[in-house]
């Protein structure tokens, strides 16, 4: 495993992280106790240390499995989770983003996740009604204050939406969070530069397109009703499929599988710190991590830790 340091947190954090949305179960799959216990162990054994979940995963339900698989080694993970949503039932959430609600939510979070303490708690996807409100950062700041946050960051619901970027110092946060990947580099064209003027270590969510850069679907492609995907458009879904296809035979070298190289190609940008691939299974997490293997993700990279 490669490390690289999170930005102006001064955290050491794996290139390869786990991302955790589908512990909530709008993935086409409800997990149990001992499957969340094996990926994370997994994941540990192959020295990641940074998992990335929310709140609004469930209610406090992917938190709920983490704190369970990960209670009593916390001290080697990085963990971060989200504010902004009430879950109601699978693909319904409520914005609730006043202080009070956001103070209530954190509680929740650190009760879920077994621990006193959050590594990195996200603004979640939140528009600029609620991410303008001087009294919640206020009160978070508090919350740092007091031990019960370690970090606070930026989890932006648009590629274009600069203002928060722009702001993230301003308000004291010091990770944003973003989608990145080969089918939407966006981010590349004012976010990143935004990032790395100010030192923000920035995570990369979505590597994988939502599964479509995994290398398992072709064009024509449907997903159950418990799947997110069923919702996406079906004819944009098989335009980047069809997409997929060709970036597979005019960039992928032969003999490497799609997802890996997929990761590595994030990592290669300068701005980037961390990917947070989901994952359903250990076999799934071995494969994520063998990103690290290919020459693109190099220890040169600026934001790399020298041993």
């Amino acid at each position: 495993m490669k490390y690289r340091r999170l930005g102006k947190t001064e955290l050491k954090v794996s290139v390869i992280g786990v991302g955790t949305w589908q512990f909530g179960g709008e993935w086409g799959k409800t997990f149990t106790q001992e499957e969340v216990d094996a990926i994370l162990h997994q994941a540990r054994d192959l020295g990641i240390n940074f998992i990335d979940t929310a709140e609004c995963y469930g209610d406090h339900l992917s938190e709920s499995f983490i704190g369970k698989a990960i209670e009593k080694e916390r001290d080697k993970w990085v963990v971060a989770t989200k504010f902004g949503h009430k879950f109601h039932d699978k693909f319904t959430r409520t914005d609730e983003y006043r202080p009070d609600q956001v103070l209530e939510q954190l509680e929740g979070s650190l009760r879920a996740l077994r621990t006193d303490y959050i590594d990195l708690y996200q603004f979640h996807s939140l528009g600029n009604v609620a991410f303008d409100q001087d009294d919640l950062w206020t009160m978070l700041d508090k919350q740092v204050q007091a031990g019960k946050i370690r970090h606070i960051g930026i989890s932006v619901g648009k590629n274009n939406d600069i203002h928060q970027v722009d702001s993230a110092t301003r308000v004291g946060a010091k990770t944003l969070q973003v989608i990145y990947n080969r089918l939407d580099r966006q981010p590349e064209e004012q976010v990143f530069p935004s990032a790395i003027r100010q030192d923000l270590g920035v995570l990369a969510r979505v590597p994988l397109a939502s599964g479509y850069l995994s290398g398992k679907y072709r064009p024509g492609t449907t997903f159950g009703e418990n799947d997110v995907r069923h919702r996406h458009d079906p004819k944009e879904r098989d335009e980047r499929l069809e997409l997929v296809e060709k970036i597979r035979r005019e960039e992928v070298p032969e003999g490497v599988p799609l997802a890996r190289w997929a990761l590595a190609w994030c990592l290669c940008h300068p701005a980037v710190t961390c990917v947070i691939p989901g994952c359903k299974s250990p076999e799934q997490v071995i494969e994520n991590a063998k990103a690290v293997e290919l020459d693109m993700v190099s220890d040169a990279h600026p934001q790399a830790w020298k041993d």
